[in-house]
Order: C-alpha cells, then sequence, then structure tokens
C-alpha cells in the first residue's frame, strides 16, 4: 500500500491511523502504518508530555504525528468561566434528571471530572503545540479545519505537514488555499464529527477539488477492500479511526463498552449533538435518544454542550452505566466483533488490499504483479 505520500513519509503502508491512546499509535507505527494521537483530551500539557515520551520510545523510531482542535479565527478575552455562566438551568437539570432517571451515582466528594471538552479551546491547543513541536513529529492534523497561518507557518518551520479535515469539496479547497499540506476527506459514515455526505461521493470530489495536493480517505473504512476503494477513487491512504477502539492496545478502561462496541452493528450508530453540540456519529444509547428526543430542551452549541455534560459522561464511563454508555464510533463497527492486536488489523487490511488488487487486475484481463 504504497504512496507518494507513504513514501514522503517513510512508511510503508499509507494506512493512518487516528487514536486518543498513545500505545495504539506507536503500533500502528511499529506495523507499518503512521499512527496519529489524538490531543484534545489533554488539559495539562505536561500529561501530554509523558504521553509523547511513551510514544516515542514504543514507536521504536518509527514516524507518528499529532491530531489538534483548533479554530482557524481566535476569540478573544473568552475563558471557560465565562463559557460555563452560558449554560443555562434547565438544562443542567435535564443533565441531571436523565442521570436520575437511570440510577447513575455521584462522583467521590473531590473527585473532578475526568473528561473534559476545555481541549477545543485554543489557548489548551496552543500549550499542546508548545509541547508537540519538542518531539519529532511528522504529521499535525486538525479536526476542526484549517489551524490558524501562524500554526500552519510554524509546522512548516519544523518541517511537520499540515492536515485538516473536510467534509465537502468547498471545505477542502479552503484548507487548499490556507497552506496546508493534506486533506482527509472524512465521509458521513465516520466516527465523530462528519458532514453529510457519504465517502464515495466525498473522495473523488475532494481530489478533484484540491489536485495536486494528497487526499486521505476517511469514513467507513475498516477492511482493505475498502481501503482499496479509498484509493482508487484518487486518495493517497486512508485515515482510520474506529477500527483501533477495540484493538487489545487501547485503554478503553471499561469492559462493559468494549462489550458493547463488539456486539454493535453497522446500524446502531446515530448523528446526535449530544457529546459536543455538532452533530458526531457514536453509539446510540439513552443518552443520545433523551437528548434527540423533541420533548427534551434540545442541545447547546459547541463548546456549551461539551461543558454542559462533562461531568455526567465522566460519571456514566465511571460506573459503566449500560444503557447510557456510549463512545464516538463510526459505522464501520459492525466489522469490529473481536479484539485483535494492532499488528493483525494491520495484516488483515494489507491482504484485504491485496486481495482486491488481485481481483480488479483479473477484471481488467491483468495478471496480478
Amino acid at each position: 500500500m504504497e504512496t507518494e505520500l507513504s513514501r514522503e513519509l517513510g512508511i510503508e503502508h499509507a494506512i493512518f491511523g487516528f487514536t486518543p491512546f498513545p500505545a495504539v499509535a506507536a503500533a500502528i507505527s511499529r506495523a507499518g502504518g503512521f499512527g496519529v494521537l489524538g490531543a484534545v483530551r489533554y488539559t495539562d500539557p505536561q500529561e501530554l508530555a509523558r504521553d509523547l515520551d511513551r510514544l516515542d520510545k514504543l514507536a521504536d523510531g518509527k514516524p507518528y504525528g499529532l491530531d489538534v482542535v483548533m479554530p482557524a479565527k481566535k476569540v478573544e478575552g473568552v475563558t471557560e468561566a465565562d463559557v460555563e455562566g452560558m449554560i443555562p438551568d434547565t438544562h443542567r437539570g435535564f443533565v441531571q434528571e436523565v442521570l436520575t432517571r437511570y440510577g447513575v451515582p455521584e462522583l467521590a466528594e473531590g473527585e473532578a471530572s475526568g473528561w473534559r471538552i476545555t481541549g477545543w479551546m485554543e489557548e489548551v491547543a496552543r500549550n499542546q503545540l508548545d509541547v508537540a513541536f519538542d518531539y519529532p513529529i511528522k504529521l499535525l492534523a486538525n479536526a476542526l479545519g484549517s489551524p490558524p497561518a501562524d500554526v500552519i507557518e510554524r509546522a512548516h518551520a519544523h518541517g511537520v505537514l499540515v492536515a485538516a479535515l473536510a467534509g465537502s469539496a468547498e471545505h477542502a479547497r479552503r484548507h487548499a488555499a490556507a497552506g496546508i499540506d493534506v486533506v482527509v476527506a472524512q465521509g458521513y459514515e465516520a466516527g465523530g464529527h462528519t458532514g453529510e455526505i457519504g465517502s464515495m461521493v466525498l473522495v473523488p470530489e475532494v481530489v478533484e477539488a484540491v489536485a495536486p495536493l494528497p487526499v486521505l480517505a476517511a469514513g467507513g473504512i475498516g477492511s482493505g477492500e475498502q481501503a482499496a476503494a479509498g484509493l482508487a477513487l484518487g486518495a493517497q491512504g486512508v485515515w482510520l479511526g474506529s477500527l483501533w477502539l477495540t484493538t487489545e492496545e487501547a485503554e478503553l478502561h471499561s469492559a462493559a463498552l468494549t462489550r458493547k462496541l463488539l456486539a454493535a452493528g453497522s446500524g446502531d450508530t446515530v448523528r446526535s449533538r449530544a457529546l459536543t453540540g455538532k452533530p458526531a456519529r457514536q453509539l446510540r444509547t439513552a443518552w443520545t435518544d433523551a437528548w434527540d428526543d423533541p420533548a427534551g430542551p434540545g442541545t447547546l452549541p459547541m463548546p456549551l454542550q461539551g461543558l454542559l455534560v462533562a461531568e455526567a459522561v465522566s460519571r456514566i464511563q465511571k460506573y459503566e452505566v449500560g444503557e447510557l454508555l456510549g463512545t464516538p464510533v463510526g459505522q464501520i463497527v459492525g466489522r469490529m466483533t473481536s479484539e485483535r492486536s494492532v499488528q493483525a488489523v494491520v495484516e488483515d487490511l494489507t491482504r484485504g488490499f491485496e486481495r482486491a488488487v488481485t481481483r480488479i487486475n483479473r477484471i481488467a484481463g491483468r495478471s496480478a504483479t
């Protein structure tokens, strides 16, 4: 699975794996792909430094990258406390009502929420970059459009490629105009924040819109055959996230959540604003149903919704409340039926890719080479 982009980055396979877990990112890189650590959960720069230390050692000299979340435009003078003050009491009451209905215990006295959305605030992302550029990262991805111009310049000064996710050809053109190096075309099927366009339609549109910039196909890809389809549509690699959640190296810290993922079918996800305020594909649960119910108060815009539900999500995860327990995941969850090592997943992807190429060569009347 070699492409021009994979050769530029010095990787064997054009498989880019996004994950919140350092051990998974390192294992992807060791297996010949390109691990990308998601940084949004790191509000403490020292914690990020600790995990980048770990990733760098486990990667064994193989290249890896970092994914941050920061807006292209900065809102001056707004603190987390300011944002918290904008949350209506009716919404706070609704959260408590749902938690009470399902018997979710309180956190212990003095225990802080383990999940915060403050990683979406620019000042946090900039602190993350101050740490990240001390490490040999080869790619900086931004999940919220093009990063600010000075961040792109800073990355380029360090010899780091910059990638941005796009859900439409128009988004992709804006990224190209901003000077980014790689566009990740993320289709409707993907986990987390997505647009309205499916991957089969989106990928070739984005490839055409930003040529000759390299494009990575994302969303609905969980097999080598699907990866081959992405490359056939013009992509120079595939960007996979959900597939790594049930690997042996993943650190979900919840056996109940792992069981739910392994049992879920491709129809068991929903695009909901319940987690962050923007449409994000995740497991459908009683929690997402409550927020999507017209009888409820409705979700708040980002970042209010994320701050509102932060403690509730931590309580649901800590106490593994089955009806409410979920996570961002794509429709590919239906293929995630067993726990496997990252190495086994990559080997399965490359074998499937080879099968697809052989099949197409046979159809075209060519012998496989």
